[in-house]
């Protein structure tokens, strides 16, 4: 069968699913099975009986809502392939504007950067740093025993290829006294939390999934966001910058926690690709000290 005919069958499938973006999605799949880009799958050979067979499974799972780089096994995030499944977070396209920003961040020092990339996850900010930044020291902190496979798999596969090697610690990002051999030394800190409120309903392939705990983030969603802002205030070197990304509800709440925190300057808010809110960023105070609380903040632009 002709992967153009396959492919269209299967798109029908998928937006009969609730499937957003199910042409690219089957294209995708199709790439997948036949072992070529997809900007190729025009060019390709059709699907032998196989082939077909192994396609059409794709799909039937794939319209049952599990995730398209579970099946695949791999998710893009910048100039990377990482390994991905069960256990971990799925990075989003939107994450990749964090990364931007620290690696930006991390040019402007003069010597060799310090990064720190709190819920690591599958490793992809701290990866891309390291890719990006190859000066850099990177250091990647997750505690879920899942996820840690995955950050140490893409680490490990990373490393092998060239990169420089990030490392990993195991800890809990809202212990008080996380990296204590690194406070007051950290040029650049980012962090993705898990921040979705309780009470909002997610897709079902983040509901069956992402990982509950990568996912959610107390009531509000900023039970994790809370400790992160308190305990990056205490990493960072004077000067040194954090970028935290938020739900986009809390575009106002996760500025004001950093502005009344009171050891923070420059506090600002970005918006991803579609105008939402989506992290929030903000400098440690060059003298150190802890100034009144409320300081003034501003809506920036990713």
């Amino acid at each position: 069968m002709r992967p153009s005919r396959a492919v269209s069958g299967a798109a029908r499938r998928l937006a009969d699913a609730g499937v957003d973006a199910a042409r690219a999605e089957a294209e995708q799949l199709a790439a997948y099975v036949l072992g070529v880009p997809r900007g190729r799958l025009a060019l390709a050979d059709g699907f032998d009986p196989d082939q077909l067979r192994r396609f059409d499974e794709l799909v039937a799972r794939r319209a049952d809502r599990e995730p398209l780089q579970h099946l695949t096994g791999t998710a893009g995030f910048r100039h990377l392939e990482l390994a991905v499944g069960p256990g971990v977070f799925v990075p989003r396209p939107e994450t990749e504007l964090l990364a931007g920003w620290g690696v930006a961040r991390g040019l402007e020092v003069v010597d060799r950067p310090l990064v720190v990339d709190l819920c690591s996850g599958s490793g992809a900010i701290a990866l891309a740093v390291a890719q990006e930044l190859p000066g850099a020291r990177v250091v990647a902190v997750e505690r879920s025993p899942e996820a840690l496979r995955w950050l140490r798999r893409n680490a490990t596969d990373r490393a092998a290829a060239g990169d420089r090697p990030v490392e990993v610690v195991v800890a809990d990002v809202t212990d008080p006294e996380l990296l204590a051999d690194l406070a007051g030394r950290v040029d650049v800190l980012l962090c993705n939390p898990p921040y979705v409120p309780r009470s909002v309903v997610v897709p079902p392939e983040v509901a069956g999934h992402d990982p509950d705990e990568a996912v959610f983030g107390g009531a509000d969603g900023l039970a994790v966001i809370g400790p992160v802002v308190r305990r990056a205030a205490e990493l960072l070197r004077p000067g040194g910058v954090l970028g935290i990304e938020h739900d986009d509800t809390h575009g106002t709440a996760v500025p004001e926690l950093l502005a009344a925190d009171g050891r923070f300057t420059a506090v600002a808010e970005h918006h991803d690709l579609a105008g939402r809110p989506r992290f929030a960023t903000a400098s440690r105070r060059p003298d150190g000290d802890r100034a009144d609380a409320g300081t003034a903040w501003q809506t920036g632009s990713s």
